[in-house]
């Protein structure tokens, strides 16, 4: 059956009043083009590469935390400082996205993005400090922040028809490439003889072969949706100032969902091995439940923005995830070993409000301008309120010396998120709001 976004341009005008405003968006510039098939079915295969690399260079490490504070002599609190790093960057280098991308194209900043992944990855092992380990992670998470911005963007320049589906199948290969990196880092540090520099260089190598679809697209200039061509309202791109966006209800809204679910992820992926760990479970074991808890994410991350996208509004959704997420909170406290795998699997299912955010943010926006500020917006401004939550929790660790007041602020957070996400999926875009 086809998706319901490929069935709007047939519908009558009595149809087409019943579908969720979201979807009614407007064509984006160069749309009526028809790309060559071939190009299509590159630019897939890109994005499917590239979200498997968006997420190892931080598994990876949570995997081998453990090993990399004593190999680097690093505290708790600095450890939590680490675990902070990637929020951090996606705000700060987030933002320079929608800017990199309108001067250089979107395709090239997602290739100079991989490169950055690969180049960073090859470094921070033997770098030998912890300041040179924390440059060398940025790095990296640069390349993460800007392709992770521009991901909603190419799909809604490129694939307009199709955007619960694609976003799904990239969301999908996101949560493969976490559950992967979690699932065979100890392994393969066991098989490297144990060298934890030996267990992370190796993530390298994905995001080096990540480089070569986007070559083709180096030379494309065609400009981000809505930097070149009429907003929706038929007002000229760029008129309206991109600080405009703050006086959406709807884009607060969903900037809050995204930085409560990041909090939630981040810490789930820099701190629950070492949950379990403490809890009596061995490493490789450890690296298998956070394995679980990220492999949930791929067929679900699939369903979810497909479900998201048929929906008038996203509220049931978003609540439904929460309680999963309370739920395991609530056993992780309780009985963190005895019932391991039973939480790690709800943990998996209320993670996938990561993918849920991304399906927001393209509907919430009618024009290609929209997506591209909105995108910005609630990504830069979400990453940024979670740079506290993964810091707090290594220092309330520190001090508690156990994981019981930590876990609580897991708990704690899930309520927020709920209502935010409520909020966020109201049936509005925020071209109402503005």
């Amino acid at each position: 059956m086809p998706d319901e976004e490929t069935q709007i341009p047939t519908m009558n005008r009595g149809a087409a009043a019943r579908t969720p405003r979201a979807l009614r968006t407007q064509p984006l510039p160069g749309a009526g083009e028809d790309p060559a098939p071939w190009l299509l079915r590159l630019i897939a295969v890109g994005l499917v590469l590239a979200a498997l690399n968006l997420r190892p260079a931080i598994t990876s490490l949570g995997a081998l935390l453990e090993e990399v504070r004593e190999g680097l002599h690093m505290s708790g609190s600095v450890a939590g400082v680490l675990t902070s790093v990637p929020p951090l960057c996606f705000a700060l280098f987030g933002v320079m996205a929608p800017r990199l991308a309108r001067r250089f194209g979107a395709g090239a900043v997602v290739c100079a993005g991989m490169a950055a992944i690969a180049a960073g990855l090859v470094i921070r092992p033997y770098i030998g400090s912890t300041a040179g380990f924390l440059a060398a992670s940025a790095l990296a998470l640069m390349g993460i922040a800007v392709s992770n911005i521009l991901m909603p963007v190419i799909v809604k320049r490129w694939f307009p028809d199709r955007v619960g589906s694609m976003t799904g199948l990239y969301s999908m290969a996101l949560a493969l490439g976490t559950a992967l990196a979690a699932a065979v880092t100890v392994p393969v540090t066991g098989a490297l003889g144990g060298d934890w520099q030996a267990g992370l260089i190796v993530w390298a190598v994905p995001a080096a072969l990540a480089v070569l679809p986007w070559i083709v697209l180096v030379r494309d200039r065609t400009p981000a949706p809505g930097h070149a061509a009429p907003a929706a309202s038929g007002a000229p791109a760029g008129e309206a100032p991109a600080l405009r966006i703050t006086r959406s209800r709807t884009a607060w809204g969903l900037a809050c969902f995204f930085g409560l679910q990041a909090t939630a992820a981040y810490i789930t992926m820099g701190w629950m091995p070492q949950i379990f760990r403490d809890a009596g479970v061995s490493a490789g074991t450890a690296g298998l439940l956070l394995a679980v808890t990220m492999a949930m994410g791929v067929p679900l991350a699939f369903v979810i923005p497909r479900v998201a996208s048929r929906l008038r509004q996203q509220g049931p959704i978003v609540v439904a995830l929460g309680l999963c997420g309370l739920i395991g909170y609530g056993g992780l406290y309780l009985a963190p070993a005895a019932g391991a795998w039973a939480w790690a699997l709800l943990l998996g299912v209320s993670n996938c409000a990561f993918p849920l955010a991304l399906t927001m943010i393209g509907m919430r926006a009618r024009s290609g301008a929209g997506v591209v500020r909105l995108s910005a917006f609630a990504q830069s401004t979400g990453y940024l309120l979670s740079i506290p939550g993964p810091l707090l929790v290594g220092v309330l660790y520190q001090h508690s010396g156990g994981w019981g007041l930590p876990i609580a602020l897991m708990a704690g957070l899930m309520v927020p998120q709920m209502v935010a996400g409520v909020l966020a999926g109201r049936d509005r875009t925020i071209e109402d709001e503005c």
